[in-house]
């Protein structure tokens, strides 16, 4: 499944270590890795380039190990041998943690974010190769291994507890490995700086004082920005239904929704503001889901939350702190 990076860095945003330096000489460098199937970068500002690049790729290194242990396709990692075989035996902590995020998000959400949501996918991407949808039977079959109360996990395993299931972390992932990138960049002394792995963490400013800065995605548009916030100290994410489709209408999307058992028919695209990017992630996906009203009405009750949706015909609700963020409050 292509990953949603629908977040585009504005212009001058990554200057690269060629950027202008600030009255204390610190400056912008700028490293990239590959992981999740795209291009990660790390941006930070320092006064130091070879104090720089060890931050930096202490973070990518980060990145890629989550990468690494949570990947679908990659035949090492811990979520493939888990849709392998059913049961995973000495889980990575790291593992443990998102799953025990997802649990939590599941709760919160009524079911509308579900890690188990895989056979779905499949059933849709089996289906699309044959220039089709999946046909009725196909979908029983596939809602039925969806569950994630069928999912069970422990320091000793974690299992499914109904053959056939299968799990996607997709939609946290990518999140998680921007704040671990950050963790790694705090350890070697850096606040000040932007990573992009898919999903944003924003921390500090740049050079001249000034915040990062990150456009968001027209999603009718792929060369216009809806919004230009401002982040300081925030985690942006975004999922919409036109990085990966099963039909050209982008009616049927790889973001689905356990209940219906096909792609939510409201939203064009969710972001949101949140804490940490693992958190912007869930809850970006989750409100694709719930659609408008479910959504903004959650986004009201958690603290440090803030999201903008855009509907399929173009209407765009922010909340205050997001419209703030944007310049328009």
């Amino acid at each position: 499944m292509k990953r949603r990076t629908f977040l585009a860095a504005s212009m001058g945003v990554l200057a690269g270590a060629g950027g202008g330096a600030a009255a204390n000489g610190a400056r912008l460098y700028t490293d990239a890795a590959q992981a999740f199937g795209t291009t990660v970068t790390v941006t930070v500002v320092h006064t130091d380039g070879a104090a720089a690049q060890a931050a930096m790729s202490a973070a990518l290194h980060e990145a890629q190990s989550v990468d690494r242990l949570m990947s679908i396709y990659h035949t090492a990692s811990q979520v493939y041998q888990l849709n392998r075989d059913g049961v995973l035996r000495a889980p990575d902590a790291r593992l443990l943690l998102v799953l025990a995020q997802a649990r939590a998000l599941s709760q919160m959400t009524d079911g509308a974010f579900d890690v188990t949501v895989q056979p779905l996918w499949l059933a849709y991407a089996e289906a699309a190769q044959r220039g089709a949808l999946p046909d009725a039977a196909a979908l029983r079959q596939a809602r039925a291994l969806v569950g994630w109360r069928q999912l069970a996990f422990r320091r000793a395993e974690v299992r499914f507890l109904q053959p056939g299931m299968a799990l996607t972390l997709n939609g946290l992932a990518q999140g998680y490995a921007a704040d671990l990138a950050l963790a790694a960049l705090r350890r070697h002394g850096i606040r000040n700086a932007l990573l992009d792995t898919g999903e944003f963490a924003a921390s500090g400013a740049k050079p001249s004082g000034t915040p990062w800065t990150l456009g968001i995605r027209d999603p009718r548009d792929a060369q216009a920005c809806t919004d230009i916030l401002l982040a300081r100290d925030r985690c942006i994410a975004t999922s919409g239904d036109y990085e990966s489709v099963f039909t050209q209408d982008r009616v049927h999307h790889h973001i689905l929704d356990p209940e219906r058992g096909d792609s939510p028919p409201e939203l064009a695209s969710a972001t949101v503001l949140a804490p940490s990017a693992l958190l912007a992630d869930g809850l970006s996906t989750a409100f694709m889901v719930m659609g408008e009203k479910k959504a903004h009405a959650l986004a009201g009750r958690l603290p440090g939350i803030d999201l903008l949706t855009v509907d399929k015909q173009g209407h765009a609700r922010r909340t205050a702190g997001f419209a703030a963020a944007a310049g328009r409050a």
